[in-house]
């Protein structure tokens, strides 16, 4: 079993080494760490997963759970995330970002056109992929990064956490980010 484990954290390292090379020094108008293809990377092993999600699913309180960021990146888009609990599952997630109109990115032709043709996917491929795959897996760490949407994928990971323990603490309070906005 140790060497299992062992075997799968080298694994682990040696593939993220391989995303973090590929998508390194990536300079683009959408996302600077975005590669050019649309393959998924899984970033947790199916033995922890399995585990995590019958844990995490048991604990979950009924009721919706959201999170928004408070200010706009530098492009004019923020985000704003929520899932929804029934019978202690997660029936709905809903992570997009959106500008200061409340229009979504995943519904802006432009932004998709132009993100497709330089990552090889785009907002309203990814976006629907990581809220479909915590529905189906039930575990934010079982959900994969999309390659091509690297940061959106990033921050998706960073703050679906910090929704389930919401929902396992029962407090549908609105969790605010008060995010850092860098110039560049």
């Amino acid at each position: 079993m140790e060497l299992k484990k062992t075997l799968s954290t080298a694994t682990l390292l040696l593939a993220s080494t391989f995303v973090l090379a590929a998508c390194g020094g990536a300079d683009t108008e959408t996302e600077s760490s975005e590669a050019a293809s649309s393959e998924v990377v899984v970033e947790s092993s199916s033995e922890a997963t399995s585990e995590a999600t019958s844990e995490a699913a048991a604990e979950l309180k009924d009721g919706t759970y959201t999170l928004v960021e408070k200010n706009f990146d530098t492009r004019g888009w923020k985000t704003e995330f929520s899932i929804t609990v029934v019978d202690g599952k997660i029936t709905e997630s809903a992570y997009e970002n959106v500008n200061e109109a409340g229009a979504k990115k995943s519904e802006d032709a432009d932004y998709q056109a132009r993100m497709v043709e330089k990552a090889g996917v785009g907002p309203a491929d990814y976006f629907p992929a990581l809220n479909n795959q915590l529905v189906e897996k039930q575990d934010p760490e079982a959900v994969e990064v999309v390659t091509g949407a690297t940061g959106s994928s990033d921050t998706f990971k960073k703050y679906a956490p910090m929704l389930v323990e919401a929902a396992e603490a029962g407090d549908t309070t609105t969790i605010e980010i008060d995010n850092v906005v860098e110039e560049e």
